[in-house]
């Protein structure tokens, strides 16, 4: 290595050091992902040259396969860092379906030459013979490798160079020695593992599993396995949507979330086994609220539930099973994740400021206000304390970050050993601080037709794809077939005929869309769309293929779907304090709730226009139902029709509704108005993803389901620190 040149490159505003690992503008270190930065090294590689996206893929990543629309994730990125448009590029153009081209002058330097160039250098981009791109040396080549997880653990040297860190706020990059960490799967079992807790001791973690041959795979329950041991305790025997623990302090017990519909709560177990006892009713919507913590002095069980009036979290008494709520912060929508502090001081707990940004907090148990300590962007997965308590360790969009409580700078800490299309997600660690486990899933959906008068028959893989696809919808006529894909990078509406052919996209390439609904006349598709702004309701006429947002006096819009006469759409809003199902004219206007229910998702307007159905909330919901024409109205549920699998895993015919139940998540079944009786029409061995459509003349049925088993595996890192 010590003989390998490195290189800056200057284009526009900006220089682009390799041996450091950054990016500056006017003198100023600039934030940017390390897969973004590998991507624009490349692209500067080969300015004014055509890079295919399997070649880009090749470059940043490696052998490493990798998840649909990282690449086009990736290029949103380094486009928002660098202050670039996709309509007038100034750095990177996109030509679409065949990959970037860097289309700015690029000014390359090393120790001797100052050299002007307008095309590749061939000595700088040595080419294998099997045409995939080889290593770069020197420095940049041990960087690509160690993000990408072939290396196990290396530590870069100051005196060659300094490492990476970036740092959310930006600012200065401190120079300081990486540490890369050797992640080892503690569990390797089928299914989902997830929601790991430690025992004070760290010799034994519990989590929750759903791949019971036992249980039949109909949800999680939780289990106990040492280190070092592949013997499994299994503590509860109530298969549930999902379940989140934590150890007493003493080791004896452990606490659990459990979300379940009615039996949902705050559980105590033996942590050697024996039976369960219920402390306190909660009643929750997403997985993400199950996460508990224990406080140290044994006292209080910290969690969160979907409690009416002002988000905060909440404090269980160990001693008189009263509830005290902490204070809450008006910029909250919801918290998430509590996490006391190894001494106790401090509960840490994250909180949605926006649906775009996630804000983490420290709060005082026994008084005081909350304290903002960072607000990030990233999709958050969970957060726990380090073991000096000087830091949080977080999980978001996928990746491990340190955050420094006292000034809230990120570093993020790379993996080894563990997949780059995979996310970490719900991190926790020893209490002595050596160990680190986390858990990591992955999987993806494609699009399913099979015939509905032949169950029997293998199904047919409609429009073919190595991206993930789903929520797809027959038109009126039967003639096409709208749904959502990642095949472009990022997730998008596109349209095909029945048979897959004739593909068109119909969103903004650059604009995450999905949940397409037709139009009665079949003429346009209405579906939802995360602008900058939030997520809001898009409409685009075929004939022009230009989507136009819906305009109307409330915010946060997903999951649209139009009246029968195409007068209305109606849609799920998650505004602060205006939860739930609306509609409003199809051109614009104000909107109406559809019930007094805050929790309602998605909804549908039986055929004959004279009610609409939508389901309670996103997991193992009931099915509700409005009388038409007068809103808001009274919303029941829907006798003799059980409860779903998720809110969107149901479709309304003239006679009846096809779903997926929860108790039977890998069937579909047909609720028949007339008899009010349910019956199976098939199953499958892989889970589904969203959305079912059954063609209008009721012959065929589309659905989405994983390609390969959703796997999720408890991974361990041992000496941490």
């Amino acid at each position: 290595m010590m003989g390998t040149k490195s290189f800056n490159y200057r284009f526009g505003d900006f220089e682009l050091r390799e041996h450091e690992f950054s990016l500056v503008k006017a003198g100023e270190v600039v934030p940017i992902e390390h897969k973004a930065f590998r991507a624009l090294l490349y692209l500067l590689r080969k300015p004014k040259t055509l890079v295919p996206k399997e070649e880009l893929v090749d470059a940043v990543w490696g052998d490493v396969a990798v998840a649909d629309g990282s690449l086009t994730r990736c290029i949103w990125h380094l486009r928002r860092v660098l202050g670039d448009d996709f309509n007038e590029p100034r750095y990177i153009e996109t030509v679409a379906k065949v990959g970037y081209r860097f289309i700015c002058d690029v000014i390359v330097i090393d120790d001797v030459h100052l050299t002007a160039i307008g095309k590749s250098a061939p000595e700088m981009l040595p080419r294998a013979e099997n045409g995939r791109a080889a290593e770069v040396a020197g420095k940049g080549e041990m960087w690509l490798k160690i993000a990408a997880g072939v290396l196990a653990i290396l530590v870069l040297s100051v005196g060659a160079g300094v490492a990476y860190r970036w740092f959310w706020h930006g600012g200065p990059e401190k120079k300081s020695e990486k540490t890369h960490l050797n992640a080892l799967p503690f569990t390797a079992l089928p299914g989902v593992e997830t929601s790991p807790a430690f025992s004070p001791d760290g010799s034994r973690i519990a989590f929750a599993w759903n791949g019971d041959p036992v249980s039949g795979g109909k949800g999680f329950d939780l289990y106990v396995k040492a280190i070092g041991s592949e013997t499994l305790l299994r503590l509860t025997q109530h298969p549930s949507e999902m379940i989140g623990a934590a150890w007493s302090p003493d080791g004896t017990q452990i606490a659990f979330h459990r979300m379940a519909g009615t039996d949902s709560g705050i559980y105590v177990v033996p942590a050697l086994g024996g039976l369960e006892r219920k402390l306190h009713s909660t009643f929750i919507r997403f997985p993400a609220l199950v996460h508990i913590s224990w406080s140290p002095d044994g006292k209080w069980i910290a969690f969160d539930e979907d409690y009416p009036g002002e988000p905060a979290m909440s404090l269980l008494s160990t001693e008189t099973w009263e509830i005290k709520r902490l204070p809450g912060t008006p910029k909250c929508i919801g918290p998430a994740s509590p996490a006391f502090s190894h001494s106790g001081e401090y509960l840490a707990y994250g909180c949605f400021q926006t649906q775009e940004e996630f804000g983490y907090y420290t709060i005082r148990p026994g008084g005081g206000p909350p304290k903002l300590i960072l607000v990030d962007s990233r999709d958050p997965s969970g957060l726990t304390w380090s073991a000096d308590d000087k830091s949080l360790i977080i999980t978001a969009s996928g990746e491990l970050l340190e955050v420094t409580v006292a000034n809230g700078s990120v570093k993020r800490l790379d993996l080894a050993g563990l997949d780059l299309a995979t996310s970490a997600e719900r991190p926790t660690i020893s209490s002595d601080g050596g160990k680190l486990a986390f858990s990591s899933i992955s999987g993806i959906t494609a699009i399913w037709r099979r015939d509905l008068l032949h169950p029997e028959s293998p199904p047919v893989k409609f429009a073919p794809s190595t991206r993930g696809q789903s929520a797809a919808q027959f038109s009126p006529d039967g003639r096409h077939i709208a749904f959502n894909s990642e095949r472009s990078g990022i997730s998008g509406v596109w349209v095909s005929s029945v048979d897959g052919s004739d593909l068109v996209q119909i969103s903004n390439s650059q604009v995450e869309s999905g949940s397409p609904q037709w139009s009665p006349d079949g003429k346009k598709i209405a579906f939802d769309a995360h602008s900058v702004d939030g997520w809001e309701i898009s409409v685009a006429d075929l004939s022009e293929r230009i989507p136009r947002k819906l305009v109307t006096n409330i915010s946060h819009l997903t999951w649209p779907s139009w009246s029968r006469d195409g007068k209305w759409l109606y849609f799920m809003s998650n505004e602060v304090g205006r939860t739930g199902i609306y509609r409003c004219p199809a051109s614009g206007g104000d909107a109406v709730a559809l019930s007094k229910d805050p929790y309602g998702h998605v909804a549908l307007e039986s055929l004959d226009g004279e009610a609409v159905f939508f389901t309670e909330r996103t997991y193992n919901p009931a099915l509700k139902k409005v009388s038409l024409p007068s809103l808001p109205g009274t919303a029941l549920e829907v006798g003799g029709l059980p409860r779903l699998r998720y809110g969107m895993d149901w479709t309304i015919t003239a006679g009846g509704i096809y779903f997926v139940p929860g108790v039977a998540p890998r069937s579909v079944r047909y609720f028949d108005f007339a008899t009010r009786k349910v019956r199976t029409l098939f199953e499958v061995d892989r889970d589904f993803g969203l959305g079912l459509s059954v063609s209008p003349d009721g012959r065929w049925i589309l659905y989405a389901q994983q390609v390969n088993e959703v796997n999720s595996d408890i991974m361990l890192v041992d000496q941490f620190q």
